[in-house]
């Protein structure tokens, strides 16, 4: 014995629609700025600092992509027009005469917050305060 079930609907998601393109003007570019300016000032402050150049070289950008925005940081200190120095004190690299320099891990630790708090917002604002 086959059932049948069936289900009916009645309405839309106009009012979600609405809520969604809202948000999507503006508002989340402006959210995303405030908190790249934090991110900047948090790498700055926990990179290692031996001239400076690299702290004072973290910079974002908010990109707009199909699916909404990202936010990028961004660090120019390149040496030699190819070895971004930022990511060397990162992850590590070789010397010149065969040695290896071990990584720290500060990017990771100085965004955290940053991210908490930017998640925090957001899902404040889905949920409405």
């Amino acid at each position: 014995m086959s059932r049948t079930i069936s289900f009916k609907m009645r309405g839309d998601f106009s009012k979600t629609e609405k809520y969604f393109a809202r948000l999507k003007k503006g508002a989340p570019e402006a959210v995303l700025h405030k908190y790249g300016q934090r991110g900047v000032a948090a790498l700055m402050s926990a990179t290692p600092v031996d001239s400076g150049l690299t702290a004072s070289s973290w910079d974002y950008e908010v990109v707009e992509t199909d699916t909404g925005y990202k936010l990028v940081f961004t660090n120019s200190n390149i040496q030699n027009g190819y070895a971004p120095i930022a990511i060397l004190i990162q992850y590590g690299h070789a010397t010149g005469t065969g040695g290896w320099v071990e990584g720290r891990d500060y990017i990771n630790p100085a965004l955290r917050q940053v991210f908490d708090q930017l998640a925090d917002e957001a899902w404040k604002e889905v949920v409405g305060r």
